[in-house]
């Protein structure tokens, strides 16, 4: 499973270049019989759709007329594409963070053309964020020692201890020859287990007892796959966390939607549409949040500050928010951010076993 991510990447992608290789194989390479005026396709239909055009756009598909053939042209869309510079953007941002009531209420009314939709902006954030981590050297450790390693080397030493003074002591005392080997056994079957995620109990050369903290939840799977990899390798498995939490980052949506509808679930005029509309702009605002103290921790600011911001930013916007986009009354929006806050953390709470489950199978 935690090479899902990969595999729907791959999958997608498979279906574009289908889909690209079907329209060219149909139509053929319309570009080497249509002319061209200075990097600029003279068509007179529509190298889409084979419709005439009239106008700017093709009237049936909607493609943009005489488009560009230039190396310009490219690059204006390598931009456009990673990262939606377009005016679209300076209009959603100064809504998003100063009136983002607004901007949801008026995309859930059908502005749309005129602000970036929810999912391409938080996408957006999402991709700016890893692309900017990864940049500024922001990652999870991975040089962790497993707990298992050291709890093993003290089972180790206290072997060779009890070893030692068996090999001391005489023959003919068979009675403490017997218990040191029984001991000794006992500590042999517990470094067996420690690797295996059975329960093992011993007390080590400096007389400190160690206890398995293996079998949490009585759950073999659980026990002995999500726990037993993080004792073995916590390195890698908080590296798959991290890589899982920018892979799969959008289930937060789909989670948090049911809580936002309890908000509001005597109140039918609100449906599920506009409470993914609500959770997604949120979402995307507090990505772009995140990244941006976290620049600002790097560029010197101060900790106390940073943790000011994400006290009162994030309560304060989505206040706002939920004033603005299902037009409440302050008490109404202060109770419902209020219980929306202990939402939040069950929220995130399942996102992270989700991310745990993910990262171990």
């Amino acid at each position: 499973m935690s090479d899902f991510g990969e595999a729907m990447g791959t999958a997608v992608e498979g279906g574009l270049f289908a889909k690209v290789v079907g329209r060219n194989g149909s139509k053929g390479i319309a570009g080497d019989s249509t002319p061209l005026e200075k990097g600029h396709f003279a068509e007179g239909i529509c190298l889409n759709c084979g419709t005439s055009l009239v106008g700017s756009h093709c009237h049936e598909c909607g493609q943009q007329a005489h488009l560009h053939r230039t190396i310009g042209a490219f690059i204006h869309d390598l931009l456009h594409g990673a990262l939606h510079f377009e005016g679209r953007t300076w209009k959603t941002l100064p809504k998003l963070f100063f009136k983002p009531g607004e901007l949801t209420r008026r995309y859930i009314d059908g502005e749309r053309a005129r602000f970036v939709s929810p999912m391409a902006l938080f996408l957006f954030s999402i991709f700016l964020m890893f692309a900017i981590f990864q940049v500024a050297g922001i990652s999870t450790p991975t040089d962790m020692s497993s707990p298992n390693a050291e709890v093993r080397e003290r089972a180790e030493g206290a072997r060779d201890t009890l070893e030692a003074e068996l090999a001391a002591t005489d023959p003919s005392d068979s009675e403490r020859r017997a218990e040191l080997e029984t001991k000794i056994a006992g500590l042999g079957e517990a470094i067996e287990f420690i690797e295996t995620g059975r329960d093992y109990d011993f007390v080590d050369r400096d007389g400190k007892r160690a206890y398995s903290t293996m079998n949490l939840t009585g759950i073999e799977a659980i026990d002995q796959g999500i726990v037993a990899k993080w004792r073995k390798n916590p390195g890698l498995m908080l590296y798959k966390l991290q890589t899982n939490f920018y892979k799969f980052s959008w289930l937060l949506i789909p989670l948090s939607i049911p809580f936002v509808w309890l908000l509001f679930a005597w109140r039918r005029r609100f449906k599920a549409y506009d409470h993914a509309i609500f959770v997604t702009y949120s979402l995307s605002f507090m990505s772009l949040l995140i990244l941006a103290v976290t620049l600002a921790g790097l560029a010197g600011l101060h900790t106390a500050l940073i943790a000011l911001v994400l006290m009162i930013v994030p309560p304060l916007h989505i206040y706002k928010q939920l004033r603005g986009a299902y037009g409440l009354s302050r008490f109404s929006a202060l109770w419902r951010l209020a219980v929306l806050t202990v939402f939040i953390m069950v929220i995130l709470t399942l996102f992270l076993q989700l991310l745990l489950v993910m990262g171990a199978f």
